[in-house]
């Protein structure tokens, strides 16, 4: 039986004794585990080196072996494969023959890769074998794109145009990597890290330590991407500059930390909520921007459809009662709340939230952050907030039977009270509230609407879904909310207190004009503000 390609390179390294048989089976059992590319498995292990892969590969494969770092790369040819793709194939075009690309891969197998990429450029592809960390060098430092030059400013360490506002630091003696953080290249090299993700509208930064670097990666329109790699040797310092920023104990590595800081760009300011892990090989930063730019004045410019604006209208105009917001994290339901009590943040109410951990700090707005540690639970803030007498109160999110009775019972005395649950859709919630041990008939006279919520990709006005510059190849340039707004009528009252199933109250509201997420989402697509496949995926358990 003729042996596969794969195979092939794999005899090549046993027989070369580049690998032991042993260290085989301990690379494939991870592979089985959590799948990945093979060669990457045995370089991450340290079983085997890129260059000896490269040469062994070379070899079997007859296909030349390029040293990127020494390689005079051709500019125009580089610009032929988007910096999106070139990152997610891990290659690179270094020149152009006649009609015929020649293009350096990591992984000159994947057939894919090549397929995809003669589609794009109309030209045939040659593949050249280099090293995937020379391919990633030469991407950082060739593309004119936000990647590559934030790479090159962060080598250079040159000043950025941000400011932080309040850096809060600790009243004790700081390490030896404390005080290398505040040395003015990492201070600038942090401060152009934060500075690009606002600029590319990340919503969170995550900034990882791995075993020979620090990883930096951009969450932008829900999705992460790599945006660079920091060296090993600043990773200490890196760390201790954003503890703190953070007013984090920069002394204390072996527990979690959280933390906030606030910046200045181009006369915005952005408030930074900062979360620290201890991990193996030395700590993971996760930073979420809260742009307070980012809450709608009004419901009126939240993307909604005009039934869902609407129904929440309706709710929103009377007096007491419960409005909930569900969907899983990440799904909006923060925001949505946010921008509703800032439409009502006027000087004749009186409104406090509750909430792990505050998101946005509001002028107006009476904020109270939940400690579980001091007994400060949602269920006690509430029984003294009440105290307060509230108009509007919001609970970051109803977790427990306590806290729903009370939120429940508060809003049949004449508040409105806002939240958010963890269920699928909107007729779920009822359920949920049931399981909490919420009486039907406390349910029926409280909740007046239940929102689900998810945030689909908005397609690129530019190239409206093609891929261009402007949004990084992908396709697409931001995101919208879709809504299933479930308003309760009297004929819904009646089927809660007689407990009839979530799918009788779901057709009946249908029957009334409730449109499903998936149905809100498919609108948005025959309007043209997202596509068919973005819906199917954020909708995927209708």
């Amino acid at each position: 039986m003729t042996k596969s390609l794969k195979d092939r390179l794999i005899q090549a390294l046993v027989d070369g004794k580049l690998i032991s048989g042993k260290d085989l089976e301990r690379a494939r059992d991870i592979q089985s585990k959590e799948g990945g590319n093979l060669g990457r498995i045995l370089i991450k292990e340290k079983l085997i080196s890129e260059k000896d892969l490269m040469s062994v590969m070379s070899k079997e494969l007859s296909i030349p072996a390029v040293n990127l770092s020494k390689y005079k790369i051709e500019k125009d040819c580089v610009n032929l494969i988007p910096e999106g793709m070139a990152r997610q194939y891990r290659v690179i075009a270094i020149c152009r023959l006649s009609e015929t690309l020649i293009v350096a891969m990591a992984d000159p197998l994947n057939i894919f890769a090549i397929d995809d990429l003669k589609t794009l450029t109309k030209f045939n592809v040659e593949p050249v074998i280099s090293t995937e960390t020379d391919i990633i060098d030469a991407i950082d430092r060739l593309y004119a794109s936000e990647d590559g030059r934030l790479s090159n400013a962060i080598k250079n360490a040159e000043e950025s145009g941000i400011e932080i506002i309040n850096t809060a630091k600790e009243e004790f003696d700081i390490s030896e990597a404390a005080l290398e953080g505040e040395t003015p290249p990492i201070v600038k090299m942090v401060n152009l890290v934060i500075q690009e993700a606002l600029r590319k509208r990340a919503s969170d930064i995550h900034i990882e330590s791995e075993e020979d670097h620090l990883r930096v990666r951009y969450r932008i329109d829900g999705n992460l991407r790599d945006a660079l790699r920091i060296p090993k040797k600043n990773q200490n310092a890196v760390l201790a500059r954003l503890k703190i920023m953070s007013g984090m104990n920069i002394t204390e590595s072996r527990v979690p930390q959280d933390g906030r800081f606030k910046v200045r760009l181009q006369k915005k300011e952005v408030d930074f909520r900062v979360s620290v892990l201890p991990t193996s090989f030395g700590g993971k930063v996760v930073l979420r921007a809260l742009d307070k730019s980012n809450l709608s004045i009004g419901l009126d410019t939240l993307g909604f459809s005009a039934d869902t604006l609407g129904r929440f209208k309706d709710a929103i105009a009377k007096p007491f009662g419960m409005i909930l917001v569900t969907g899983p994290t990440g799904s909006g339901k923060s925001t949505t709340l946010y921008s509703v009590i800032n439409q009502m943040n006027t000087a004749d109410k009186n409104i406090i939230t509750i909430e792990d951990p505050v998101e946005y700090q509001v002028e107006g707005i009476t904020q109270i952050q939940a400690n579980s540690e001091i007994g400060l639970t949602f269920a006690n803030g509430l029984r003294s907030l009440l105290r307060q007498s509230p108009d509007i109160i919001m609970i970051g999110e109803i977790r427990d039977g306590e806290t729903a009775d009370i939120a429940i019972k508060a809003s049949l005395t004449g508040q409105l009270v806002l939240s958010t649950l963890h269920t699928n859709d909107a007729p779920t919630a009822i359920s949920r509230l049931m399981d909490m041990g919420i009486e039907p008939f406390l349910i029926a006279s409280s909740v007046i609407l239940v929102a689900a919520q998810r945030l689909c990709r908005v397609l690129c006005k530019s190239c409206k879904g093609a891929g261009c510059k402007k949004c990084n190849s992908t396709g697409y340039l931001g995101r919208t909310a879709i809504l299933e707004t479930l308003a309760i009528d009297d004929k819904i009252r009646e089927m809660i207190i007689e407990n009839v199933s979530v799918d009788t109250i779901r057709s009946y509201a249908v029957s009334k004009g409730m449109k499903t997420l998936r149905d809100d989402g498919l609108e948005k697509v025959k309007n043209g503000i997202t596509s068919m496949e973005e819906v199917l995926r954020v909708t995927s358990e209708e």
